[in-house]
């Protein structure tokens, strides 16, 4: 089963016993820039979606053999195309039918005969949630890496100055050694509220901030909030995660996590590496690029002991002074700007 390719026009299947409604849709659909699959029945539709997956899928309920809510029962149930779209199609306006097609895993619903605007509208309301929902991270409710790369073409392409900053935790993995998954998640959670309170506190122009995954973060700013949204994070993080550890490992002030060979190796708390790419500094023609200079600021960032914000200092335009923002551990304690 092969996705849509990036770029290229979404794909709605239609499912509908009649020819002629069959027909309508596909030929609204395309005139509004869609690509079309159509199937006369629930077996025929799920033989289609042995070799292609659509983008979303119009579904009859009043089928012959196989109905439109045993079809969307079976989509649901199918790991391939559980996460699918489906709109279902219903003769019947009574709240009971509409409310089984819901029950049964669908997203919307139209009653027939339906106005082919609506048609459109329904379809492009609930392609644009689904997208969203997809590029939300289910842990921190942030953004995601398709919405992180839109932000910074959007920057790219309005020719403002910018600072991307790629932000991750050291020594994440033996948080997770030590005390499991779901301590880590709160971690996560911790730096994600950190994040979002730096970001806002920073104030106009808005400050992005959104999440890669893991313990990673992006956040796209004015080079001249750069200073205040690392340093309110780094100390925000550092006050919520003392609250996280163990007492015995809070006292001590180090983690202990043992390897395979059941030897225990003494590892320090968590601190922040952020790696910085401005766009003052350097002329960016793609997002890739500019992540991949954060990126690289980033594992520099983390040869260095305790909270660390390495900025690129190379420079296609000599003209502008060099940048370098540190933090150690020491600045983590200081409050962070009023």
């Amino acid at each position: 089963m092969e996705p849509q390719a990036a770029g290229h026009a979404e794909v709605i299947l239609v499912v509908d016993d009649d020819p002629d409604i069959v027909r309508v849709v596909e030929v609204n659909l395309r005139l509004h820039g869609f690509d079309v699959m159509s199937a006369h029945s629930g077996a025929e539709a799920l033989a289609l979606l042995e070799h292609q997956r659509p983008d979303l899928a119009l579904v009859d309920l009043m089928m012959p053999e196989m109905d439109g809510l045993e079809l969307t029962r079976r989509l649901r149930a199918d790991p391939m195309v559980t996460a699918l779209p489906i709109i279902v199609l219903t003769a019947k306006a009574l709240t009971s039918d509409k409310v089984a097609g819901l029950a049964a895993g669908a997203d919307d619903y139209i009653v027939k005969p339906f106005d082919t605007s609506e048609l459109i509208a329904r379809v492009r309301a609930t392609l644009r949630r689904n997208q969203e929902a997809r590029e939300v991270s289910p842990l921190t409710g942030l953004a995601g890496n398709t919405r992180i790369l839109r932000e910074i073409a959007d920057r790219l392409k309005a020719g403002d100055d910018y600072a991307v900053c790629y932000v991750d935790i050291d020594r994440f993995k033996s948080v997770n050694d030590v005390y499991g998954f779901g301590r880590g998640d709160l971690f996560i959670s911790a730096l994600a509220r950190a994040m979002r309170r730096a970001t806002v506190a920073a104030g106009l122009p808005p400050a992005f901030l959104g999440h890669v995954g893991g313990d990673d973060f992006v956040v796209v700013c004015h080079p001249s909030q750069l200073q205040e949204i690392t340093t309110r994070a780094i100390y925000d993080f550092q006050k919520a995660t003392d609250a996280l550890y163990d007492p015995v490992d809070s006292a001590r002030g180090y983690m202990e996590v043992v390897d395979r060979r059941g030897k225990v190796h003494e590892v320090n708390m968590v601190t922040l590496s952020i790696g910085v790419a401005l766009s003052t500094s350097r002329a960016f023609g793609h997002p890739s690029e500019v992540v991949a200079v954060a990126s690289e600021m980033k594992s520099a960032a983390k040869k260095h002991h305790g909270n660390y914000v390495a900025i690129d200092q190379r420079s296609d335009r000599p003209s502008l002074p060099q940048q370098r923002v540190t933090e150690s551990d020491t600045a983590a304690e200081a409050p962070p700007p009023a």
